[in-house]
């Protein structure tokens, strides 16, 4: 079955429901281009029944149980996250604080002439596959590398080019470019959210295929600790990522989902208690507590949506707490270490020292 490709938005919400999800809203779209085929972006469709399709519009606040009393959250009806324009958006309508980008390539070129929307994403899915060879050889690259071998005739749209296709690497691939020495331009790939797991499933792979892994991580994040099977294949679909349909980055994804990434532990999938028929859902896994901070994850998730990260309390407070019961873990590991040292060092020393 062949899927019209779509383009896409991410807007966050904290939902009038128990918990909340990240929203994919995107429309049918002609474009061919690397990331329109799986991570487009638009700005009239239908959206997750969870978010509101119109990114302007005012969000309302979790609803509050009256049997619990005042809530102690900040309020928040009068949040407006932004819909942020994934990569490749016919508009160029992303707000400009939803990357930060360096000096050099911030500003575009004075009197530059615009280009056919087709020309851009041309050059964008060609800046795309170069920065994904680097990502998959570990090699730097430069400003003057990707002018030379990508841009060629069009350097005055660099800046343009260069933040599509940076945007798009992290949305759909789960890749950060970072400025890794300002006096000469150089930027390495690496993983977004420093995952340990470079995507790379196998020797053979070209596809980095963490974007998936972090749109079901915030999702998980964003429902409390666990999502059902069925609201991950409902974001997913909207993504363009279908059960038993092979994607052209992430494969056949009930295979990715269920069994690689379990068993590279970012995911726990088990049976929903009691469900009959079996149903089934999804929570972090011991990598994804171990590698991820809540607040780095919810810092990404509030600049792609345009936000601050106090602007969802929710999510917020879970993530401080996840802050202080670290902090806390790591003062009580220092507490072992120093007794396991002092104990060693007053043990006789024959004990060290058999005869």
């Amino acid at each position: 079955m062949s899927h019209a490709p779509k383009r896409r938005r991410c807007v966050l919400e904290e939902g009038s429901e128990a918990q909340s999800v990240l929203a994919v809203v995107e429309e049918d779209t002609s474009s061919s281009s690397t990331c329109s085929s799986s991570f487009p972006s638009s700005s009239s469709s239908s959206s997750y029944p969870l978010i509101s399709s119109s990114p302007g519009e005012e969000l309302n606040g979790p609803s509050q149980d009256p049997s619990q009393g005042p809530s102690q959250s900040p309020p928040s009806s009068s949040l407006s996250p932004t819909a942020v324009a994934s990569p490749m958006s016919e508009s160029g309508d992303s707000p400009s604080s939803q990357k930060e980008e360096s000096p050099s390539t911030s500003q575009a070129l004075p009197n530059a002439e615009s280009l056919p929307r087709n020309v851009i994403d041309d050059r964008v899915a060609d800046m795309v596959e170069f920065l994904l060879l680097k990502y998959r050889t570990k090699e730097l690259t430069t400003k003057a590398e990707m002018l030379n071998v990508v841009i060629k005739d069009y350097q005055d749209h660099f800046p343009e080019i260069f933040r599509e296709a940076s945007e798009c690497l992290q949305l759909a691939f789960g890749v950060d470019v970072k400025e890794v020495d300002p006096s000469d331009d150089s930027y390495a790939l690496v993983t977004t959210l420093g995952l340990t797991c470079d995507g790379l499933m196998s020797d053979g792979e070209t596809m980095p295929k963490n974007g998936i892994l972090i749109v079901i991580l915030s999702m998980i994040f964003m429902e409390g600790g666990c999502v059902s099977e069925e609201k991950v294949w409902e974001v997913l679909n909207v993504m363009g990522v279908y059960d038993g349909t092979e994607h052209f980055i992430y494969g056949e994804p009930r295979e990715l989902i269920t069994r690689v990434l379990v068993q590279e532990q970012y995911f726990e999938y088990r049976q929903v208690p009691n469900s009959d028929p079996a149903r089934y859902e999804f929570l972090w896994g011991p990598r994804a507590h171990s590698e991820i901070y809540k607040m780095t994850l919810l810092e990404f998730l509030a600049k792609i949506s345009g936000s601050d990260p106090r602007a969802f309390p929710l999510w917020y407070e879970e993530a401080l707490r996840q802050q202080e019961e670290r902090a806390q873990s790591g003062l009580a590991t220092m507490d072992d270490t120093s007794a396991v040292a002092s104990e060693s060092s007053s043990a006789p020393s024959s004990s060290f020292c058999p005869e």
